[in-house]
């Protein structure tokens, strides 16, 4: 039995694929992933993340996106789209349709189990490449907890760690605090993730 060969995509014909489509998908390597839905506590988490940012920055020069802003990373050729994006200063797009974000300082993840290893693992690999990245911040959507990862001067990474209620998750390179409550507001973890 003769297998079909797999299609080759340039980063040019996903974009233009990617703009008329009705869903995203990711792209590396000449091929494009689709991604799912997401489940109710993974959106209530992007949301109340969403709405805790804003009025936070709303009258500074920082901009936040939410999962519809697409993200290249030039150094290993991935386009993704992270829950959530976010800098201070000029954003750079990859064109002037201005839907490819090039230098996030704060990418943010709400971690679901069908894509926690990724998120956690290779995805973070891609992302470390972008030089103005700054933070990476992982929510957990099973239970209350918080990862925030902050580059420093010499490149290496700190991890710091948050898991109850009271907590406040401090954004530096946005000069922005969230208290965990806050983020979890209305999420039940009686529910599966």
């Amino acid at each position: 039995m003769a297998t079909q060969p797999k299609t080759h995509l340039t980063p040019e014909q996903y974009l233009a694929i990617e703009r008329t489509a009705e869903s995203k998908s990711e792209y590396y390597q000449g091929e494009m992933f689709a991604m799912s839905g997401a489940r109710e506590a993974h959106n209530l988490i992007a949301f109340n993340l969403a709405a805790e940012l804003g009025p936070q920055i709303r009258k500074r020069p920082c901009k936040a996106y939410m999962s519809d802003m697409r993200v290249h990373i030039p150094a290993t050729g991935l386009y993704t789209y992270p829950d959530a994006s976010a800098l201070c200063g000029e954003p750079q797009f990859l064109d002037n349709t201005r839907d490819t974000l090039l230098n996030p300082q704060v990418i943010a993840e709400v971690l679901s189990p069908s894509t926690e290893a990724y998120d956690r693992g290779r995805k973070f690999e891609h992302y470390r490449s972008i030089d103005a990245l700054r933070e990476y911040l992982l929510v957990s959507s099973d239970r209350i907890s918080v990862e925030l990862f902050t580059r420093q001067a010499d490149g290496a990474w700190i991890l710091r760690s948050s898991a109850k209620p009271e907590d406040i998750v401090e954004i530096a390179s946005l000069g922005v605090r969230i208290a965990l409550a806050d983020l979890y507001d209305k999420v039940d973890f009686t529910q599966p993730a």
